[in-house]
């Protein structure tokens, strides 16, 4: 999966140990070098359903943020994220380190994406705590870890379908999830689908599970206004929070509770394909991006992230 990040949802846990009060929030977002060591190709590598999925920034924002309103529907998860999370003092800042954690584990080279998931694994190990009616919570449980990669690869995926390749086909899909199944259970899953229909059956079994609850309507405020463009990215920030509230089937809106603003909706999709179109076009000329980068490393052309 990508994140496949992991997710979104697991990286905003990742220093959740630290009170946020105790944080340096000034602390600048690290840089990683993927361009080293030369044919390294990571856990993916070119060619890769990962690769080709994650180099398009706006069919990533969609995918993520569409994860982490499946995660924070999830009791346990909803906890563990937002009880231990930095999102709610210095959301842009978190979603910069969620977008280098995704990075790193799809793009970097073996030692790197080790390193995040040995990273990520300290902090889940102190992560503990009691959900709203009563129940305890560890997020090193290998069950939420399955659900937190699931939420991920398949918000990317289908972003991915709706706004950058609507024709992909059933044994790209399959692939994509089967390439994801060592990221998962890198960051601690035990099982994670590895098919289409695997998910497809997992995704029907929790979707009854999930709830409506404020603290989605919370973070949907939050990511709504998050951009580092300030006042002036707040409409695409807000079009692409929609486009991820309408990625959810309806049964999953009705049990999040979310729905697409009805002014919104005419013009939800079709602006976003534009978007993500725009910048695909973009990012063939972002030479210092983790996926050129990455490129470079493996003597490849950009073309494989196509």
């Amino acid at each position: 999966m990508p994140i496949q990040g992991e997710a979104a949802a697991s990286t905003l846990k990742r220093e959740s140990a630290e009170a946020p009060a105790q944080r340096d929030y000034s602390s600048p977002i690290p840089t990683l070098d993927f361009t080293k060591p030369e044919g390294d190709p990571g856990l993916l590598g070119p060619n890769s359903m990962g690769w080709k999925v994650s180099a398009n920034p706006i069919v990533s924002a969609v995918g993520g943020i569409a994860a982490v309103i499946l995660e924070l529907s999830e009791k346990h998860v909803r906890a563990g994220v937002w009880d231990h999370s930095t999102f709610k003092v210095d959301p842009i800042r978190r979603m910069e380190r969620t977008g280098m954690a995704a990075a790193a584990v799809t793009y970097g080279p073996t030692k790197m994406a080790q390193q995040t998931f040995d990273r990520v694994t300290r902090m889940h190990q102190r992560v503990t705590g009691t959900t709203h009616d009563g129940e305890a919570y560890q997020a090193m449980d290998p069950a939420l870890l399955t659900w937190v990669h699931v939420t991920a690869g398949w918000g990317f995926l289908n972003a991915y379908k709706r706004y950058a390749h609507p024709g992909l086909s059933r044994e790209d899909e399959d692939r994509y999830y089967r390439e994801g199944e060592v990221i998962g259970k890198g960051f601690g899953a035990e099982w994670v689908p590895a098919s289409k229909a695997e998910m497809d059956a997992y995704m029907a079994e929790m979707t009854p599970k999930l709830y409506a609850n404020e603290t989605v309507h919370e973070f949907l405020e939050l990511v709504r206004n998050a951009t580092p463009l300030g006042s002036a990215g707040k409409p695409v920030q807000r079009l692409i929070t929609q486009a991820a509230i309408d990625l959810l089937p309806k049964e999953m809106q009705n049990q999040c509770g979310v729905a697409v603003s009805p002014a919104a909706r005419p013009m939800v999709r079709p602006a976003v394909r534009a978007l993500a179109r725009t910048a695909g076009l973009a990012m063939r000329f972002a030479k210092n991006s983790p996926a050129h980068q990455a490129c470079r490393r493996m003597g490849v052309s950009t073309d494989c992230l196509r």
